[in-house]
């Protein structure tokens, strides 16, 4: 179970990108804060409010780092490697000396929301090895296999993160009554995952209701860490998966943000928390304490 330690993970990149005037729509997405020097700074500040926010881990923007995600650019193959590596030293950059640790992303390779859209399994073991090659060269601490919609995948992307001498966490984005959007249930995902080697697991993007009902799954089903970074912004139920070129704004302020932590730590123990869309270091900054 635990011993009351919450390990602190950031919270929406994406978000703050967006709340910075940056653009994010295909077919660069978030990477689109890697192709300058001027962004890259933009982004290192980003990861420092985060971490003077209270994060324990913070995350590389590699979330839409695939191959797949990056040949839809047009970059040729030195370049894909290249914007991996580059996510990774801002994140390294951001941390200098201090004790954080910086985990690499590990979407899925097609849309997050679109179960009907996962390959085929040759082709998922294919794309995430070479995500992972990558990762582990760019000297990640960790892999967070992060907003994953079927189980098959998540499954994947572990397997191809320990194959190239990883350790990873794995979170899965659930809606309600505990599914996942492949209408798996998140109990026996999360613990195929768990045997499989996972050190922990989570959920991440869902509403604060899908997550808390997430969450008391994981408690039962999983012997090990658990965690959620719930999404928060000011949505209704029928765009939630539904991406807007625009910020929106947070349906929670921190102090509520920060009750909501507080009484998943009352009733469910996890370990790990942290933020996902919509919240920003503000929000992480009274659900830790710190005074960013």
């Amino acid at each position: 179970m635990t011993d009351g330690t919450i390990t602190w993970l950031d919270g929406g990149v994406a978000t703050e990108l967006q709340r910075g005037g940056l653009s994010l729509r295909a077919p660069w997405w978030t990477t689109l804060a890697l192709n300058s020097e001027a962004r890259r700074e933009d982004l290192r500040r980003i990861h420092e409010r985060y971490l003077a926010a209270g994060a324990d881990l913070i995350t590389a923007n590699t979330f839409r780092c695939n191959r797949r995600a990056l040949d839809r650019i047009g970059l040729d193959g030195a370049g894909l490697a290249w914007m991996v590596h580059a996510a990774v030293g801002v994140a390294r950059a951001a941390c200098g000396t201090g004790r954080a640790r910086v985990a690499g992303s590990m979407a899925p390779v097609e849309d997050c929301y679109r179960p009907d859209l996962v390959p085929p399994d040759a082709e998922l073991r294919d794309e995430h090895r070479w995500l992972a090659t990558e990762l582990m060269r760019a000297g990640v601490d960790l892999v967070l296999v992060e907003t994953m919609n079927t189980a098959r995948e998540a499954r994947i992307a572990l397997e191809q993160v320990q194959a190239a001498g990883g350790r990873a966490w794995v979170s899965f984005v659930c809606g309600d009554a505990g599914r996942l959007p492949s209408g798996e249930g998140v109990a026996a995902a999360a613990a195929a995952v768990e045997r499989d080697g996972a050190e922990a697991v989570l959920v991440n993007c869902g509403a604060p209701a899908d997550a808390e009902r997430a969450l008391a799954e994981l408690r039962d089903a999983c012997s090990g860490p658990i965690g959620a970074c719930p999404g928060i912004e000011d949505r209704g139920p029928e765009d939630r998966w539904t991406h807007v070129d625009r910020h929106v704004p947070a349906a929670l302020s921190p102090d509520g943000f920060a009750d909501l932590l507080r009484g998943w730590r009352d009733k469910f123990a996890p370990e790990i928390l942290g933020g996902c869309c919509g919240t920003t270091p503000d929000h992480l900054a009274a659900a830790t304490g710190a005074t960013p």
